[in-house]
């Protein structure tokens, strides 16, 4: 656990990321499929997640099928057109699934204080978070296809600490992404950068203390 900018304690609300720290995506199927293809693993969600590619979809500009005719001309000249989009296809309806202790933590914490997500998501974000059983997790849900702007813009960041009614320096942000991190506390929040449930557990130990 990283535990940058805090004062030990107690927040007045927490603000967390969804991605790779409470859901997480299987990317079996398009592992195989690069494979198949003979592209080294990974080929396709660099050219998915390069900001010309995947901002529009964050902001949201464009939906998942534009996103993944974007991967496909992205992927051109590394493998076949169908073979392209087979790939795009993969990333984008990728199963995910939630980590079960991660929620539980959260679900004690939303008891005590507001908590809100903080997510660069696409539009498709509610129906996510209700194939999940999450639709109630937070009492807010900042999404940068609904706001139009994106971590690690500080707009996003002062529009979550709003919903929360919280002043910034006040607010503990949790998120996976160093960059992310850096650009709350750069606002005066104490950020945490997650990398294992453990970091959740001992910082929200912290936030309840008094």
């Amino acid at each position: 656990m990283t535990l940058i900018n805090t004062s030990g304690g107690p927040f007045d609300a927490v603000l967390c990321d969804l991605d790779n720290v409470i859901r997480f995506y299987d990317l079996t199927r398009l592992a195989r499929l690069e494979r198949l293809a003979g592209l080294a693993e990974g080929t396709t969600t660099r050219v998915a997640y390069a900001p010309e590619t995947d901002l529009p979809l964050l902001l949201g500009k464009i939906g998942k099928e534009e996103w993944v005719e974007t991967i496909v001309r992205g992927l051109a000249g590394e493998v076949s057109e169908p073979q392209a989009r087979e790939l795009g296809t993969a990333l984008a309806e990728a199963p995910f699934r939630a980590d079960d202790e991660v929620v539980t933590m959260l679900r004690r914490i939303q008891q005590h204080m507001p908590l809100v997500l903080v997510t660069n998501a696409t539009l498709e974000l509610e129906s996510d978070l209700a194939s999940l059983g999450l639709s109630d997790l937070a009492h807010h849900v900042v999404s940068s296809a609904r706001v139009g702007v994106a971590k690690p813009d500080r707009e996003i960041y002062e529009i979550a600490a709003g919903r929360a009614q919280t002043a910034v320096e006040r607010c503990l942000f949790v998120d996976d992404r160093l960059e992310n991190i850096e650009a709350a506390v750069a606002l005066g929040m104490t950020g945490v950068h997650y990398r294992e449930p453990e970091d959740l557990r001992k910082v929200l130990a912290l936030a309840l203390v008094g």
